[in-house]
C-alpha cells in the first residue's frame, strides 16, 4: 500500500505519542528491574545486554502500532524479535528499537532512548521519531516534512551555536570506539581536522547510545558521529540508524555510509550494517573529512 503525505503525517503523530508512552514506562523502571541479561547481539557489550524492560517497551509499542500495521499493510522489524522478512514483502515497515542504549539504562545514566522509524521497502526513511525519556526531548521527522526537536525546527534551534566565530568541533562516539583498532590514529586525525578547519579544539562526547549520539550532532554543530567498518558481527543494525537517518534527511544533512552512499536501511539477510558503517555530520564538509580520515588510515 502506497502511503500519502497525509498518511505519513498521521503515522508520524502516532509514533510520537507511542514513543513518549514507552519512554514514560522505561523511566518508571529505572533502578527497578531484574538486571542485565545477555543476548547474541554482536561483539560489543552494548549490543549484548538486554533487560525485561526492553521487552516491555517493545510490547507496549507493538500493541499500539497493531492497528496501523493492519490498516496500512505494513511490515515490521524490531530489535527484540526475530526478523520475519515482512520488510521485504510490504511497501513499508515499522523499524523499532524499544530501548537504544540499554547499557546506560541499566547504569541509571543518560544515553538511552526510544526509536521508532518507518522505512520503505526500497530502504528510504519515511518517518523518524526518537524520544529521550530523561529530558523528555522528542526528535521527529517525516519525508518532506522537516526535522524537529520538541516541535521546533532543528535548523533554527542550532543557529546560535553554529554562528560562533571559532566553535569547538564535537565528536560523538560510541563507548566501543576507544576499543577499535587504530583508535589513537583516528583521534589524532580528528584533532588535526579540528585545527585544519579552524575550530577551537575537539570535544569528545561518549556517553550515549548510537541513536542519541546522532541526535547530539543536531544540537552541537559543528559535530560528527560515525562508525568505521569492521568484519566482526556487530557495529549497529538497521534499527540503530533508521529513525535518525530520516531526521538527518529532513535536516538537509543526509547520513551516509563510510563510502558516501545512502545508508542501506533494508538490507538482504542480516540486519547488521557493520561492513559499510555510517557517518552523521552537521555539514557535507565534515562528512567528506571523516571519509578521508577513514581512507587515510586504512589505505595509507
Amino acid at each position: 500500500m502506497k502511503l500519502t503525505n497525509t498518511d505519513l503525517e498521521l503515522l508520524s503523530e502516532l509514533a510520537i505519542t507511542i514513543a513518549k508512552q514507552a519512554g514514560a514506562h522505561i523511566q518508571s523502571r529505572v533502578g527497578n528491574h531484574s538486571g542485565v541479561q545477555t543476548k547474541d547481539g554482536g561483539d560489543t557489550l552494548a549490543s549484548q545486554v538486554v533487560t525485561e524492560v526492553d521487552h516491555e517497551s517493545q510490547d507496549l509499542i507493538l500493541d499500539a502500532l497493531a492497528g496501523s500495521i493492519e490498516q496500512y499493510q505494513l511490515g515490521l522489524l524490531t530489535e527484540e524479535s526475530e526478523d520475519d522478512s515482512s520488510r521485504h514483502e510490504k511497501d513499508a515497515f515499522w523499524c523499532i528499537d524499544p530501548i537504544d542504549g540499554t547499557l546506560p539504562f541499566t547504569e541509571g545514566v543518560p544515553g538511552y532512548s526510544v526509536s521508532i522509524a518507518l522505512v520503505s521497502r526500497e530502504g528510504t526513511p519515511l518517518i523518524g521519531v526518537v524520544h529521550d525519556p530523561i529530558t523528555e526531548t522528542t526528535y521527529h521527522a517525516h519525508q518532506a516534512g522537516g526535522a524537529f526537536r520538541n516541535g521546533t525546527r532543528i535548523e533554527s534551534a542550532i543557529s546560535t551555536s553554529s554562528d560562533q566565530e571559532s566553535p569547538t568541533l564535537t565528536w560523538a562516539q560510541d563507548r566501543s570506539m576507544k576499543q577499535m583498532p587504530g583508535y589513537n590514529k583516528v583521534a589524532e586525525a580528528m584533532e588535526d581536522l579540528a585545527k585544519e578547519l579552524g575550530f577551537d579544539g575537539l570535544k569528545i562526547f561518549d556517553q550515549y547510545g548510537s541513536v542519541l549520539n546522532a541526535c547530539t550532532v543536531t544540537e552541537n554543530a559543528p559535530a560528527v558521529y560515525f562508525k568505521f567498518p569492521k568484519t566482526a558481527k556487530g557495529g549497529g543494525s538497521v534499527w540503530d540508524f533508521a529513525a535518525t537517518a530520516c531526521l538527518f534527511q529532513e535536516w538537509g544533512r543526509p547520513a551516509t555510509d563510510i563510502f558516501g552512499a545512502a545508508l542501506e536501511l533494508n538490507p538482504d539477510g542480516c540486519t547488521f550494517m557493520n561492513q559499510k558503517a555510517a557517518v552523521y555530520a552537521s555539514s557535507n564538509e565534515l562528512t567528506e573529512a571523516v571519509r578521508r580520515i577513514y581512507q587515510l588510515i586504512n589505505h595509507p
